[in-house]
């Protein structure tokens, strides 16, 4: 095993933070966390590069960071890519199956999956995902995988993700200015699925929403599949403004009054007590009420919540969605959220936590690390996909040898 899979990096430039997470692959394929590192976002605003510099500048310091503590170098590494530019569709092909005894192989396959990737972008605008949902050969749909099968049509319905090209290469410049290669980029939201969703949920039906600073992104996943993603420009940072605005302190401590003291459901502060408010410059320390910082909480939460509800709304998906939803990021911590997420979206709402990685649990298990840990668990299921596919092959040639060994016999 060479040391770029041995070792697994993910990197999550959010609005406000940059993350870094080092994870060693275990002999026995188990994840083990060896190094974290995390610094304030500069130089970007709702997933954004607007300042090249000063976003180096906050990758380098989260790098270096994970790299102290694991030990080792991050040579490459699998990047976030968000913002409120971010849009979908679904789309399907189709081709005529032409291979002999009509028999679908992987050339199949490939062009079937170019066909339904055919369509009409803006010239400003790149294809970020391809991800499939089924197969259909010959009207029989809710098929995997086809190959090997036999028909004389074949039909795959995608659902495609793009993004602007510049906000996504100044992501992937700003990274490797950093000293790092960028080995793949992955969705928040898809990232953030693959760290706290179950099979289960993803076949029976699931929404996930991932709350983070600058927007809060959807994803809604069907028969184990991706059928709609969409991102609300609305996030946590607002919350934050909204209080440093309704009680006259700066953002830091706005940001550290909604953390400490923060309620998204106001019903739920039966409580009558005080908390310290720092002034504006030289204005003295004072005291208000913390029912005060949910009244000004509330209304900003479900405002979103309600974006949310329109969005799954206007997909008809609503009535498939049999695990309900699953609301994950750093946001989704504050008290009283699942609450009133169940009574704005009228569906049964879990708080995710991400799981699947070994070593450091205090520090990795926290909603707020979602987006990154998926980001290790999507380069490890890449990781394994090119092992198999490597014994595959190597399969095929021993079998091929061995017939040569026959014919010569």
């Amino acid at each position: 095993m060479t040391k770029d899979d041995r070792f697994i990096v993910g990197l999550d430039v959010g609005t406000t933070e940059t993350r870094a997470l080092i994870c060693e692959v275990a002999t026995d394929g188990h994840l083990e966390v060896a190094g974290f590192g995390h610094a304030e976002s500069k130089g970007l605003r709702q997933g954004v590069v607007v300042k090249l510099d000063e976003a180096v500048q906050s990758i380098k310091k989260a790098l270096e960071e994970a790299e102290l503590m694991a030990g080792v170098q991050a040579e490459s590494v699998y990047v976030s890519l968000g913002g409120k530019q971010i849009k979908s569709m679904n789309s399907q092909g189709s081709i005529a199956v032409l291979g002999r005894n009509r028999e679908i192989t992987r050339e199949d396959i490939r062009r079937v999956l170019e066909a339904a990737q055919a369509v009409a972008l803006p010239s400003d605008r790149e294809i970020t995902h391809v991800l499939r949902q089924q197969f259909v050969v010959d009207e029989q749909d809710g098929i995997d995988d086809p190959l090997g099968m036999l028909g004389v049509r074949l039909e795959v319905s995608v659902h495609i993700i793009t993004s602007p090209v510049t906000a996504a290469q100044n992501v992937v410049t700003a990274a490797n200015r950093s000293g790092a290669f960028v080995k793949g980029t992955v969705l928040q939201s898809l990232a953030a699925a693959e760290a706290t969703l179950a099979h289960d949920e993803k076949e029976l039906g699931v929404a996930l929403v991932a709350m983070g600073s600058g927007t809060t992104d959807l994803a809604i996943f069907l028969h184990g599949s991706v059928w709609h993603t969409s991102v609300v420009p609305i996030g946590g940072e607002h919350i934050t403004s909204d209080l440093a605005v309704g009680l006259r302190t700066p953002i830091p401590e706005a940001e550290r009054l909604k953390q400490e003291q923060g309620c998204a459901m106001t019903l739920l502060v039966t409580e009558d007590r005080e908390v310290e408010v720092s002034g504006v410059g030289s204005r003295r320390t004072r005291t208000v009420p913390r029912k005060l910082l949910c009244d000004i909480v509330q209304p900003r939460v479900e405002e979103i919540l309600s974006h949310v509800r329109d969005e799954i709304r206007n997909t008809g998906l609503e009535k498939q969605l049999g695990s309900g939803v699953v609301i994950t990021g750093g946001n989704s911590k504050l008290h009283g959220m699942v609450e009133l997420a169940e009574q704005i979206l009228n569906l049964p709402v879990r708080q995710g936590v991400p799981e699947g990685l070994n070593g450091l649990s205090a520090t990795v298990n926290n909603p707020s690390l979602a987006t990154t840990v998926g980001l290790i668990r999507y380069g490890n299921r890449i990781r394994m996909a090119k092992q198999a596919g490597g014994r595959h092959a190597s399969g095929l040639m021993e079998r091929a040898v061995e017939r040569l060994k026959i014919i010569f016999q």
